[in-house]
């Protein structure tokens, strides 16, 4: 399967036949698995067989979903998770300890900025953000202690992009890790484990999924850091149901199309919107005028489906345009068929000072659409309705 085609991988790599011999691989809704003799559970617990043991553990379903997201990343192993923050949290936790330091983005997810700010001083684990405007300051920010360099690209919500291939350099140099969160992009638009990552963190509840249905979460990467995150996670237990991993697994599919689609609709909007007198900014990837352009072009496939605009008017303007929306409706995920529109200060990172959100982008006038799959005229009608 590694010389075929994205698309063919994501569809043909699959689990083998069961004595069924069916075409779709069935669902394995079972807690525990059994064994023929004593000898065979005893060589399965001391990791002399494949054997499945425990769905905790692992389960047919969730190995086929992680197989994939290897093939698809170009990792050499990966373990799934209830959600991406559990993914997040585990590889955290498995990977750190007491004393140690991480170097990071600014502009992360609102939950992972809790983790660094409220729960890791309790552990003794110390963070330093970088402005991702300023990727230079990174090295000033390394010390001794420091265990690994954390990034997302492009940023939620902002829409910013890092350098993979600068910041990998750095990591080299200093002998540290390189772990990015892929969300926004997918495998299927960029491959961070290409520009010298070694981890991989996936939130699938997104656009591996693609359709609102399940959560999940997945971490590829190296051999030996996924070991130590897999024992982690099989110790505590935030393991993805064989259900939700069947689902993901099945999303893959039609990822590249979908994919494709949510492109080709967000760049179509972003620049019929970027002129428009209503709004301060508009931030796309793939518009000229993004100040990450180059680097978006170097390491991205295509700009992905998420725009941001930026109402005139601040909050109450953009309350007000969120309240006229009709079709798009208000959520706090993305990633979806249907277009979605999230205002990040009052919701997904309401918890930062008003400080912190504009240092990283977050003005109050800010909204993040989460472009869907609905025909493009439709939805730039929608969000030109609600900015009159």
């Amino acid at each position: 399967m590694k010389n075929k085609k994205f698309e063919t991988q994501a569809i043909r790599a699959q689990l083998e036949r069961s004595e069924n011999n069916e075409h779709s691989v069935p669902l394995y809704l079972t807690s525990s698995f059994v064994f023929d003799t004593a000898d065979e559970m005893r060589a399965a617990f001391n990791d002399e067989s494949d054997d499945f043991i425990y769905s905790r553990y692992t389960n047919p379903n969730t190995q086929e979903f992680v197989n994939k997201m290897c093939l698809l990343e170009g990792a050499e192993a990966g373990v799934a998770s209830a959600s991406g923050m559990a993914a997040i949290y585990t590889t955290f936790m498995a990977l750190l300890k007491s004393g140690d330091h991480i170097v990071s983005c600014s502009s992360v997810f609102g939950a992972t900025h809790a983790i660094f700010t409220k729960y890791f001083p309790k552990l003794n684990i110390s963070h330093s953000y970088f402005n991702t405007k300023h990727p230079n300051e990174i090295e000033k920010l390394i010390k001794p202690e420091t265990k690994f360099i954390y990034l997302e690209t492009p940023t939620n919500p902002a829409i910013e992009l890092i350098d993979l291939e600068f910041v990998s350099a750095i990591a080299k140099k200093h002998k540290l890790l390189l772990i990015v969160d892929n969300c926004f992009a997918t495998p299927y638009l960029q491959t961070p484990i290409k520009f010298g990552a070694d981890l991989v963190i996936h939130s699938a509840t997104k656009y591996i999924d693609g359709q609102g249905r399940v959560l999940g979460g997945v971490v590829v990467g190296k051999k030996e850091l996924i070991n130590e995150i897999y024992l982690f996670g099989r110790l505590t237990g935030p393991s993805l149901s064989p259900f939700n991993a069947w689902g993901l697994s099945k999303s893959l599919e039609t990822l590249a199309v979908r994919m494709d689609r949510h492109c080709e609709n967000a760049l179509y909007i972003a620049e019929a919107l970027e002129k428009n007198s209503a709004l301060e900014n508009v931030s796309y990837p793939f518009l000229k005028s993004h100040p990450y352009y180059t680097i978006a072009k170097k390491q991205m496939k295509a700009g992905g489906g998420i725009i941001t605009i930026t109402v005139k008017g601040g909050y109450e303007a953009a309350k007000k345009f969120l309240d006229k929306l009709q079709m798009i409706k208000i959520s706090p995920n993305l990633g979806d068929t249907r277009t979605i529109a999230t205002h990040p200060a009052s919701s997904t990172h309401c918890k930062l000072s008003e400080e912190e959100r504009v240092s990283v982008g977050i003005l109050p006038g800010l909204i993040r659409v989460s472009i869907g799959l609905e025909h493009k005229e439709d939805i730039l009608n929608d969000i030109l309705q609600a900015l009159k």
